[in-house]
């Protein structure tokens, strides 16, 4: 009842405090959040917003009025928009959260961007690299913050990881191999349509591929992609292979799917030694991963993450906007990894390789 109480004092303060430059509180200011959409990946993001001393939510947006006002009453959000350019025009709200369909990112992104609000964007940032610059162009054009919402790129033991395959605790990198697979059961399922931005890769893919570009800190030369379409036209199965031209020779292998049972790993192969991630993208709350010279020869490092699992982007949105701090995930990294997809997509239609 305590926690109630503290959001509701916040965000009755902030409100009367006007724009987010004069929303103080106890020497910080309070960043009143949209959520642009009623996703369900909105329950993931909610709790972290009301939970952060410098965040709240203040309003949801949907196109049909029944819907929202009934997911307001249901989540207690004070504020239910029954246009998403309503809650653009608002002055309430500071930051925006897009949780839209893949192919709404960009048309969405631009125009909250061009209305004055910050944007946190859920991935993939966009479905094509030529509206991922749009967009960033339009941030920088109207001096606002966006970044792309990958949540395991904020985690404790993501950072971990990084920082042991900086340090050389595996020698170089020679292999990465990663996957994400889950069942889908619906054939209405949003992540089935091709005029939506569907498709597997877009959806689960994105993070094995993101990962791999991260822990070796540079972009493939060229990649090759194989696919197993639905019925719908969209990528049902993919696997695929990045290559560097580094001097290691670095590849990644990584694997999704939307009709596979629930799988997620990555694991790294370096010159002296491997590091295995059970659970890379959506870790618990205490995690565990794996380091060694061989298979046979592990230690086990636990890591513990954050009470709330999405706080990280919601707390690198505060710190980029009222701190002035570059987020962590740029826009040209996010820019890169729509650029990989895309290749790969097109290397799986030409069954060739693809220089990127």
């Amino acid at each position: 009842m305590a926690a109630v109480n503290n959001r509701m004092a916040r965000t009755e303060a902030c409100a009367r405090a006007g724009p987010v430059h004069n929303c103080r509180m106890t020497n910080s200011r309070i960043l009143r959040w949209g959520f642009l959409s009623t996703a369900r990946i909105n329950r993931s993001v909610m709790e972290p917003v009301r939970d952060s001393r410098r965040n709240t939510l203040i309003g949801v947006a949907s196109r049909d009025r029944a819907k929202v006002d009934a997911y307001a009453a249901e989540w207690k959000i004070d504020k239910a928009f029954d246009s998403y350019e309503a809650m653009l025009a608002s002055p309430d709200i500071d930051v925006v959260y897009i949780s839209l369909p893949n192919s709404m990112h960009a048309e969405w992104t631009i125009k909250a961007l061009q209305a004055g609000k910050h944007v946190l964007c859920e991935k993939p940032l966009a479905n094509t690299p030529e509206e991922a610059q749009s967009m960033a162009d339009a941030a920088r054009a109207n001096k606002r913050v966006l970044a792309e919402a990958f949540m395991y790129r904020h985690h404790p033991q993501t950072l971990k990881v990084k920082e042991l395959v900086d340090s050389g605790a595996i020698g170089e990198v020679r292999l990465i191999r990663g996957s994400f697979s889950f069942q889908i059961n619906s054939e209405s399922n949003i992540r089935l349509n091709a005029g939506l931005g569907g498709g597997g890769v877009w959806d689960v893919g994105c993070y094995p591929v993101s990962y791999a570009r991260h822990i070796v800190g540079s972009e493939p030369s060229e990649v090759f992609g194989a696919m197993v379409k639905s019925a719908s036209g969209v990528d049902d199965t993919f696997a695929g292979l990045l290559r560097w031209s580094n001097s290691t020779g670095t590849m990644a292998q990584f694997d999704s799917s939307l009709r596979a049972p629930f799988r997620t790993h990555i694991e790294i192969v370096g010159s002296t030694g491997m590091i295995t991630v059970p659970r890379p993208f959506k870790p618990e709350a205490k995690s565990e991963i794996t380091i060694g010279p061989s298979f046979d020869e592990v230690e086990t490092i636990a890591i513990d993450g954050p009470e709330q699992l999405y706080s990280g982007e919601i707390e690198d949105m505060a710190d980029a906007i009222l701190d002035g701090k570059a987020p962590r995930i740029s826009l040209e990294d996010s820019i890169a990894n729509v650029r990989v997809i895309q290749a790969l997509y097109r290397s799986a239609a030409s069954n060739r390789p693809e220089r990127i």
